[in-house]
């Protein structure tokens, strides 16, 4: 289900006929309880849930998790100063000094690597392990997890089990082969303003009592559905309605009503629209929503590149600085993976000629990525770049790696089967058969 079609089903345009929000009720009804049936989750799962912050265009393995700077001025700039962590011999960039004293909370992964350096592809193969090209198109990670731990799994909350914020990520097909009900929600709106506008949640411009008035006209003028009472087709229908206002006015959707939270607790996530994002996430899994994506644009620096890094680099260090902390102090991180990555890391050799003066390009031979909670340990680094962090040195860490750990970690068979509409024999993760490179599961981090 695309980002339109979603809108239509879950947000009424303002002045259609009560008929068309009927059939939008009917639709949300559909969205939220279909399912197929899904291979059980294992019973040795550590985890719950996960947040996948998406670093949308590629960060700087250099500038962010895997600093040189004895590689001089053409790799770092101006960027030279890494600091150290709370955890001995740990070091990351300048510009995350609160992510330095969580560092014993997550482990740093510092040779992932594809070679793809093209957003499309790279996004596909980071995503759902597999490399692109293929006569199918596989489900990417949180398409997987709502499979498994969604609606066929028990899964009984109003609010969809695969929800991103705030955008799309729009490099290819989420749900994949298994077809639009896994394709995630996406929010829209911006958690950072005065009230969260969600799709299909908030209509702007719309208070809750004329929502309120408007249900209650449709109640007037409804006479089939009063007619037909005690109809099986009715019922569902009128059940479907309970749940679709349950989630506009009801609790189901205060859990992205973040005025519920002391000022202090925003402050502290940052008042931007990651920061307010990695709160809602919080919420979203305490609710037990199983994948929460956190699509963070913005990354993509080919010009400008440390410009943009001193107003982000800050931002991201507070929200996930933030998001680490909450989640300790509420006892969700054991039961909740955090997965930071982009689709590939920047050049380490900055481009500074014209026309890129002092940018980064796409570079997928070498890069970062974060991994914590839900049974991974923290204060590790795993593999290791070279001395300029422009190839493997130690221990390549492969897409399909990352996604088996977390999946095992899920109580999800990584080796188990996917339906395939074609009757093909898919498995979560690739097959030696798929010739797909792998160095093995995260076993040193979990």
């Amino acid at each position: 289900m695309g980002i339109d079609q979603q809108r239509r089903i879950l947000v009424p345009a303002l002045g259609e006929s009560p008929i068309s929000r009927r059939d939008a009720i009917r639709g949300a009804l559909a969205f939220l309880t279909a399912a197929v049936p899904a291979r059980p989750a294992a019973a040795s799962a550590r985890a719950k849930a996960v947040i996948q912050i998406w670093m949308w265009g590629g960060p700087c393995h250099l500038d962010t998790f895997d600093p040189k700077p004895e590689a001089g001025y053409d790799y770092c700039g101006p960027l030279d100063k890494p600091i150290k962590t709370n955890v001995d011999g740990i070091v990351i960039g300048e510009l995350l000094p609160l992510l330095a004293q969580q560092a014993d909370k997550y482990s740093i992964i510092r040779s992932m690597t594809h070679g793809l350096n093209a957003h499309e592809t790279a996004s596909y193969i980071v995503q759902t392990g597999r490399a692109p090209g293929g006569r199918v198109v596989y489900p990417c990670a949180g398409a997987v997890v709502s499979l498994f731990k969604g609606m066929s799994a028990g899964y009984r909350g109003l609010i969809p089990p695969y929800i991103v914020l705030t955008q799309p990520q729009g490099r290819f097909s989420e749900a994949g082969f298994l077809g639009t009900r896994y394709t995630p929600f996406a929010t829209g709106g911006d958690p950072a303003q005065a009230r969260f506008a969600v799709e299909g949640i908030v209509l702007q411009g719309v208070p809750d009592q004329r929502q309120r008035d408007r249900r209650a006209l449709l109640r007037n003028i409804n006479t089939l559905q009063q007619a037909a009472a005690g109809d099986a087709s009715m019922k569902a229908l009128s059940d479907a309605e309970e749940q679709a206002y349950e989630l506009i006015l009801g609790d189901g959707g205060k859990v992205f009503d973040l005025s519920q939270e002391k000022d202090e607790m925003r402050d502290r996530y940052g008042r931007n629209t990651f920061g307010q994002s990695c709160l809602v996430a919080r919420r979203l899994v305490e609710r037990g929503v199983p994948y929460v994506t956190i699509n963070y644009q913005g990354w993509d620096t080919h010009r400008q590149h440390f410009q943009i890094m001193r107003q982000r680099l800050p931002q991201m260090d507070r929200g996930m600085a933030a998001l680490l902390q909450d989640l300790t102090g509420r006892g969700l991180l054991d039961s909740t993976i955090i997965w930071w990555s982009g689709e590939f890391g920047r050049t380490p050799k900055v481009l500074w000629e014209a026309p890129w003066n002092g940018g980064r390009g796409h570079y997928g031979q070498v890069f970062s990525a974060v991994v914590a909670g839900g049974g991974f340990q923290g204060g590790r680094v795993l593999g290791a770049s070279d001395a300029k962090g422009e190839d493997v040195k130690d221990r390549p860490v492969y897409p399909c790696d990352v996604l088996g750990s977390m999946y095992e970690l899920l109580g999800i068979d990584p080796e188990g089967k996917l339906p395939n509409p074609q009757g093909l024999d898919a498995r979560v993760t690739p097959t030696a058969a798929e010739g797909v490179a792998t160095g093995g599961r995260l076993k040193e981090l979990m």
